[in-house]
């Protein structure tokens, strides 16, 4: 039997706690270095504030910045697999603070914009779509930069996309402008938000 593949909360009320991936064919998991990067970045901003991890897998990325003081996670996440271990992760958590919206991510943003509009709260989304070369994901950026455009200023507090390095983003989606790169060999974090 393959050895489960896990990974632990960096830092924070959580750190320490091991977190389970789904396997490698459904989702790929962000490493180590480019979260401490992201989270060194933003590390008092995140205090208290909403955060949205589009296309969740294992929700590493949401349940670190719940550990360092996010009060609110929305993950989302379609595969079947990963939301067994989503949920399995969330669990060792505070799942009180944490809400999933199954099914397409495309279709269930607008769900999160309603609930954020609700709240009267903005937040920061964290977008790490499978990358292109994966079948059936061919057009998976083209339908990125579209939902980024479509997202109401009023619920972003600022965007990051985790992308192949060789991916050439434009330097303005909408009404958002990327203020920063960052390359990690074949990874890279852009941050956009409004000017």
């Amino acid at each position: 039997m393959a050895r489960a593949i896990t990974k632990k909360i960096i830092s924070g009320k959580f750190k320490g706690k091991t977190l389970h991936l789904p396997s490698m064919t459904t989702t790929r998991s962000s490493k180590s270095i480019v979260l401490e990067s992201f989270f060194n970045t933003i590390q008092f901003d995140i205090i208290d504030a909403n955060f949205v991890e589009l296309f969740s897998g294992s929700g590493s990325i949401g349940l670190e910045a719940l550990s360092r003081g996010a009060k609110r996670i929305f993950f989302m996440e379609r595969d079947r697999n990963a939301l067994k271990v989503l949920e399995q992760n969330i669990a060792q958590t505070d799942p009180a603070a944490c809400e999933i919206y199954r099914g397409d991510t495309f279709a269930n943003i607008g769900s999160v914009i309603k609930r954020l509009k609700a709240m009267d709260e903005s937040a920061y989304f964290y977008i790490d779509p499978p990358f292109s070369i994966r079948e059936g994901h061919e057009d998976i950026y083209k339908k990125m930069t579209d939902l980024i455009e479509d997202l109401p200023l009023s619920v972003v507090r600022l965007i990051i996309i985790e992308h192949m390095t060789g991916l050439k983003l434009p330097s303005k989606i909408g009404p958002y402008t990327r203020t920063k790169s960052k390359k990690f060999g074949k990874t890279s974090l852009s941050y956009f938000r409004q000017e």
